[in-house]
């Protein structure tokens, strides 16, 4: 089992996106990035690079990107799919160490967590933020992590068929935790390194954000 597919979800990407499938391609060739209505260069410079290119005409936010990607990795006959951020955040050597789980046979899902070890340079403001993420994740979920909004994760074939993300934007982290207690996919947390940039740190979510990703969790709830 080692077709391995790695999502990239993107919106104006254009500072990183080359650097970023560069690393990447060293670990696997099956790359799919998801362009969400970029209006910069992002998809010219991606198709450059000789992957596939998904692209949504308008803006939807992460979590349709990367629903978008799993869905065309599944039918493409992924046995693993891996998510992976745009920004430059994430390294291309964890790659191998997140989906080693999967591959084992142990877990159907792994989980990068920044906080494992101390190589993720984590600003204080962010750190608190995301502390709270992983407060109301245990909280609302039943499901104790380190790192609850880590963008770097890898599913077996059968957990990406299981979880299903109807959460567009970035409150699709804390619904496949969801997902994943739904389902009772086994899964395990591993260290990832997370580099914090300015560019980064611009591109990233703010404190007002994550009150957006719980008032989106709710009314997802009121919808069903």
């Amino acid at each position: 089992m080692n077709n391995v597919y790695v999502v990239i979800p993107a919106y104006n990407e254009e500072k990183t996106i080359t650097q970023v499938i560069h690393d990447v391609q060293q670990y696997t060739r099956q790359i799919i990035v998801v362009d969400d209505g970029s209006v910069d260069n992002t998809v010219a410079l991606a198709q450059k690079e000789g992957v596939v290119v998904l692209r949504h005409i308008v803006n939807r936010g992460q979590g349709a990107a990367i629903k978008t990607g799993i869905d065309f990795a599944l039918i493409y006959g992924a046995d693993i799919i891996v998510t992976f951020d745009s920004d430059g955040q994430h390294i291309g050597s964890d790659i191998p160490r997140v989906i080693q789980p999967i591959l084992d046979g142990k877990v159907d899902v792994v989980i990068g967590s920044r906080f494992l070890d101390k190589k993720s340079n984590v600003p204080f403001k962010r750190k608190i933020v995301l502390k709270l993420a992983i407060l109301f994740t245990w909280m609302v979920n039943g499901i104790k992590l380190t790192d609850a909004h880590n963008g770097l994760r890898a599913f077996s074939r059968r957990a990406a068929q299981k979880i299903n993300i109807k959460q567009d934007r970035m409150a699709h982290a804390s619904e496949i935790i969801r997902e994943i207690g739904k389902h009772k996919l086994s899964f395990q947390e591993i260290p990832v390194t997370i580099r914090y940039t300015d560019y980064s740190m611009q591109k990233g979510q703010k404190a007002l954000d994550s009150l957006k990703i719980v008032f989106d969790l709710i009314m997802g709830e009121v919808r069903k």
